[in-house]
């Protein structure tokens, strides 16, 4: 079979020796726009020609990464064996994470890997390394309550419907160690670095924090975690959802984001100063860090916050009254959790709390890490840090942008953005927002079920 590259010896010799560690099959995944892993499975005495680029793909139609064309010549996946892991929950598959190039010769225009790493090669070249740290919540329910009348998805496990949550509650957790112990394991095997896991406020919702790594390495990581997430509930006869609102009346699901940046020789972070004129202990270079965010926030939403169903989880409230602990304004705090930035006090990053579960965390890195390089570059300063409580803000009243309020909205600011065509290849921009726009009026053409009920028999 053809490959991209040589075949290496030393390959070959890998592969004997999983093959007798009892590994069968191996797997090199490129991930899709929605950060699910795709790829062939070849035998493991394939591995030396998979690590080669022996697969070919042609990824345009299959996993959102563009129209089809049906004359388009064909992508290689090369898979990068530094980030080889053998599968806790099925140890006869090795996983790699892999780069789509088109026709073995350069990077595909629509790959998320690719794009992440140009940013950092770019960073670095200014003397950056951005690591990357995530808080993942998502559901576990009972498969068999999906399509209930009232919406409600079953928790997968017995929570009480605690209120005013089940957030942190001890019982609820010890309840569901069916799913929760196996997936401590599963973490502490692939070299996650778990150091908690907890319920979260909705029925069935779930958070894990681990440590914190290049944001290349987490981003790929984020692909085997959600695949991992998958696994441990099937096991226990349950269905996982990385929904970000999954019902009306329940909590939506975060993946904040926390970014720090390092100097790239003395490897120093650099979002701390004793000196700070501001007093709160941050760097120049945090500050100009998170005003480019800021600048920038209305158009990274496309990707942070990037399907239909992100938008209802972006809101002050819940139904019921209480905050909902996701941001709405376009503002950044000192440790203020109702921000969109938050300066943490305990750890010397910069907290995105609207980024959420449905993202490829690939391409929102891509995007942020550009848009606070930028930010350092041209010396930008966010202003004053927000000490208030922001769910109440009426629009016009501090003088803040709201966050987009809608897909079709975000996937405007996108497009019209200078710095979407600096990040992302013209390919990229033009498929994606072809893809978006298409989600939202396949959307916004659909009758649903309030509007039934709200208008009916009521005009």
């Amino acid at each position: 079979m053809d490959t991209a590259h040589p075949i290496n010896a030393e390959h070959q010799k890998l592969a004997a020796k999983l093959e007798a560690d009892g590994v069968q099959f191996a797997v090199g995944a490129w991930v899709d726009i929605l950060g699910r892993a795709k790829s062939k499975i070849v035998p493991i005495d394939h591995l030396p020609n998979l690590l080669a680029g022996s697969e070919r793909y042609t990824p345009r139609g299959l996993g959102d990464l563009g129209t089809m064309n049906p004359v388009e010549g064909e992508s290689v996946a090369l898979p990068d064996i530094d980030t080889m892991q053998i599968l806790p929950w099925d140890r006869r598959f090795v996983f790699m994470a892999a780069d789509l190039w088109a026709e073995g010769v350069e990077p595909f225009s629509n790959c998320p890997r690719s794009i992440l790493k140009r940013q950092i090669d770019l960073a670095a070249e200014q003397g950056f390394e951005m690591f990357l740290g995530i808080e993942p919540e998502f559901y576990v329910f009972d498969p068999a309550s999906r399509g209930a009348a009232d919406g409600y998805l079953d928790p997968g496990f017995e929570s009480g419907k605690i209120r005013p949550s089940q957030a942190y509650d001890v019982d609820s957790a010890m309840n569901a160690m069916s799913f929760l112990e196996p997936m401590t394991r599963y973490l502490a095997e692939t070299g996650f670095g778990l150091f908690s896991y907890d319920t979260e406020g909705g029925d069935g919702q779930y958070e894990f924090d681990f440590g914190y790594f290049g944001a290349l390495e987490m981003s790929d990581r984020m692909t085997l975690f959600k695949m991992m997430v998958r696994a441990a509930a099937k096991e226990a006869g349950l269905a996982a959802t990385f929904m970000p609102k999954p019902y009306t009346n329940g909590w939506g699901s975060g993946a904040h984001f926390n970014m720090s940046l390092v100097d790239t020789v003395s490897k120093k972070n650099l979002f701390r100063d004793d000196d700070d004129p501001r007093g709160k202990g941050w760097s120049k270079t945090a500050y100009s860090f998170v005003a480019g965010i800021l600048k920038h926030a209305p158009a990274i939403a496309a990707v942070a916050t990037p399907t239909v169903n992100s938008y209802k989880r972006l809101t002050p409230r819940l139904a019921d009254g209480t905050v909902s602990w996701a941001p709405v304004w376009i503002s950044y705090g000192d440790n203020n959790r109702s921000c969109m930035l938050r300066l943490p006090h305990n750890r010397p990053a910069v907290e995105n709390r609207a980024v959420d579960i449905a993202v490829n965390t690939h391409v929102c890195a891509a995007f942020m890490l550009a848009a606070g390089m930028e930010g350092i570059r041209d010396g930008l300063d966010p202003g004053e840090p927000n000490e208030e409580l922001t769910y109440d803000w009426k629009p016009g009243q501090k003088g803040v942008q709201r966050l987009p309020r809608t897909l079709q909205e975000a996937i405007d600011e996108f497009e019209a953005d200078p710095l979407t065509h600096e990040v992302f290849p013209a390919a990229f921009v033009t498929d994606y927002v072809d893809m978006k726009r298409a989600e939202w009026d396949a959307y916004h053409g659909t009758v649903s079920a309030w509007e039934i009920d709200q208008y009916l028999l009521n005009l």
